[in-house]
C-alpha cells in the first residue's frame, strides 16, 4: 500500500524549465530515526502513519506518496561573493506542498535524497551528522521563535557516505514554507528570462506576500523581513555561517545549517564555518550580508519593472531602508533583552557599552543575558570590575523604567534563552548516534523544545564548553 498524503503542488504548476521533475533515489535499507508528531499535527499528517514502514519508504526515498509531484528546483547563487550560474537541489527533492491546520502552505522536501541535475558531480546523499544537526538546530529555532525551516523526520538509509571517510547515510525530511530563494531569481534574471521572472514573481507574492503591490512590493516585504530576522539571530548570537544568495530565503526563514553555530564566548567578529576563511560571514557581518542579498534580489526583479530609471531608484530606496528596519528591530530586541519597556536615546550606546565589556571579559553571551534579570551576572565576566562600571549606568537606567521588578524579569526571560544548541553538545551527540545511541540526540530535542524555561533537571547543558571540548570549526556536511 502507498502512503497518501494531501499535497497540492503551486511549484509543480510553474513553468517546467524552474525545475526538473524527479524521484528520489531509493536506498538499501531505510529504518526511522524519529517523525516529529507535533510538526505532523500541524501539518495535517498522521504521525503513525509516518512512522509506519510505509511512511518510512516515503520519508527515505524508496516510495512515492500518492498526490507527491517530485522534483528538483533549480536556482543560482552568489557563494561567499563569487557567481555560479547554476546550482539548484543537488542533493535535495521537493515532494509537494500541503496546507497546514493553520492556513499556511508548506513544503516537504527530502534532503539527502539522491542525486538530480544540479548535483555538480556530488553524489546526492547526506550524512548523518549533518541531518541530526539541522534536525535539532532548526527545531531549537522554532522554538526561540525565529522564523525557519523546521524538521519533519529523520531516517537512516542503510548505505554508507564517503566524506572525509565512510559515514552512515541519513535523510532529513525539512519543511518550509518554500524553497524559493534569492538565487532562483537571480538564475532567470542571469538569462534575461522575463516570462519565467515574472512566474515566480507573481508565485511569492500569491504565496508569501499578497499584500505587496507587485516586485516592488514584493522586494520591500522581504527586506523587511530579513531585517527582522538578522536582528532575531543576532539576539541568540547565531551565526550562520555560509549567507549566501541561495540560502537567502524570500520569505524570510533561516534555510540551510550547515557550518552554523551558536556564540558561546562573545566576540562581535566570530567566525565557526571551516570554509569562511576571510570571515565574510561572521556574526557582525551578517546584517552588511543581507543588505547585499537584498540587492541582488533588487537586481534581479528589475527587468520586470516597466520604466527603467524609475525602477532602479525604487529599487535603491527599498534597498537602502535596510539598515535603518534592521536598526529598529535590533534595538527592539535589546531593550527587551537588557529589560527595557520605555526608550531613550541613549540605550543603543548602553547596549553596545555591555557588548563591548562582554567581549573584553570573555562573557558567555548566551549566560550573561539570562543572568542580567537575577543577581549573578556579575559571575558571568572574567573582568567584573568592568562589569561594575556598567552596571552602574545600567540600573541608573532601570530606575527610570516604569516596570515593575517582576514583570522586568518576566520580559527578560521571554527572550534571553537559558538553552541553545551549544556545539560541543551536538557534536557528542552525533558521535553517540554513530554508534548506534540516539539518546543525547531525544534529550537535545526534549529540552530545546522549551528554551526560555529554567528546566533545573537539563543545569548541565547551560554550562560552555570545557577547553577540551570546544568547538572551534563547524562544517557544511556536503
Amino acid at each position: 500500500m502507498t502512503l497518501s498524503l494531501p499535497f497540492d503542488n503551486s511549484y509543480a504548476r510553474l513553468p517546467s524549465r524552474m525545475f526538473t521533475a524527479l524521484a528520489p533515489t531509493p536506498v538499501p535499507a531505510p529504518s526511522l530515526i524519529k517523525v516529529n508528531a507535533g510538526l505532523a499535527a500541524l501539518l495535517g499528517l498522521d504521525a503513525a502513519a509516518l512512522a509506519s514502514p510505509e511512511g518510512v519508504a516515503v520519508l527515505a526515498g524508496n516510495a512515492v506518496a500518492e498526490g507527491s509531484q517530485p522534483l528538483a528546483q533549480v536556482y543560482a547563487g552568489h557563494q561567499f561573493g563569487g557567481w555560479s550560474p547554476q546550482l539548484g537541489d543537488g542533493r535535495a527533492i521537493l515532494l509537494g506542498e500541503v496546507v497546514g491546520t493553520d492556513g499556511i502552505r508548506r513544503d516537504i522536501q527530502l534532503k539527502g535524497s539522491g542525486p538530480t541535475p544540479y548535483s555538480r558531480s556530488g553524489d546526492g546523499r547526506a550524512w548523518l551528522g549533518p541531518v541530526l544537526r539541522e534536525y535539532v538546530v532548526s527545531e531549537a529555532m522554532h522554538a526561540l521563535g525565529i522564523p525557519t525551516t523546521r524538521a519533519l523526520a529523520a531516517v537512516l538509509t542503510g548505505d554508507t557516505v564517503y566524506r572525509e571517510g565512510p559515514k552512515p547515510g541519513a535523510v532529513l525530511t525539512r519543511v518550509a514554507q518554500s524553497h524559493i530563494r534569492t538565487g532562483t531569481f537571480q538564475y532567470f534574471a542571469a538569462r534575461g528570462d522575463v516570462a519565467a521572472l515574472t512566474a515566480l514573481t507573481d508565485h511569492v507574492i500569491a504565496r508569501h506576500y499578497p499584500d505587496a503591490d507587485g516586485p516592488l512590493g514584493m522586494v520591500q516585504a522581504a527586506i523587511a523581513r530579513q531585517a527582522r530576522l538578522i536582528a532575531q539571530w543576532m539576539s541568540v548570537g547565531f551565526i550562520h555561517g555560509v549567507m549566501n544568495t541561495d540560502n537567502s530565503h524570500v520569505a524570510g526563514e533561516t534555510i540551510d545549517y550547515g557550518p552554523c553555530a551558536f556564540m558561546e564566548a562573545y566576540f562581535s567578529n566570530m567566525v565557526y564555518s571551516s570554509i569562511d576563511q576571510f570571515g565574510r560571514y561572521a556574526y557582525d557581518k551578517q546584517p552588511d550580508i543581507a543588505v547585499w542579498n537584498m540587492a541582488q534580489l533588487a537586481t534581479s526583479v528589475l527587468p520586470i519593472m516597466g520604466d527603467r530609471d524609475a525602477a532602479i531608484d525604487a529599487l535603491t530606496q527599498a534597498v537602502h531602508a535596510f539598515p535603518d528596519l534592521f536598526r529598529a528591530e535590533w534595538l527592539s530586541i535589546f531593550r527587551r533583552k537588557i529589560g527595557l519597556a520605555s526608550v531613550e536615546d541613549d540605550d543603543e550606546a548602553l547596549i553596545g557599552r555591555l557588548l563591548a565589556v562582554m567581549e573584553q571579559g570573555q562573557a558567555d553571551f548566551t549566560n550573561t543575558f539570562r543572568a542580567l534579570s537575577g543577581p549573578d551576572a556579575r559571575d558571568q565576566f572574567l573582568n567584573r570590575e568592568a562589569f561594575d562600571v556598567w552596571a552602574a549606568d545600567y540600573h541608573d537606567r532601570l530606575a527610570r523604567d516604569p516596570q515593575t521588578p517582576a514583570a522586568r524579569r518576566a520580559m527578560m526571560d521571554a527572550v534571553n534563552p537559558a538553552f541553545i544548541p551549544r556545539n560541543h553538545r551536538i557534536e557528542q551527540m552525533i558521535g553517540a548516534a554513530v554508534q548506534g545511541d540516539f539518546t543525547l540526540f531525544e534529550t537535545l530535542n526534549t529540552l530545546l523544545a522549551r528554551p526560555y524555561d529554567d528546566q533545573p533537571e537539563f543545569a548541565a547543558y547551560r554550562n560552555p564548553a570545557t577547553a577540551t571540548e570546544a568547538v572551534r570549526a563547524t562544517f557544511c556536511g556536503t
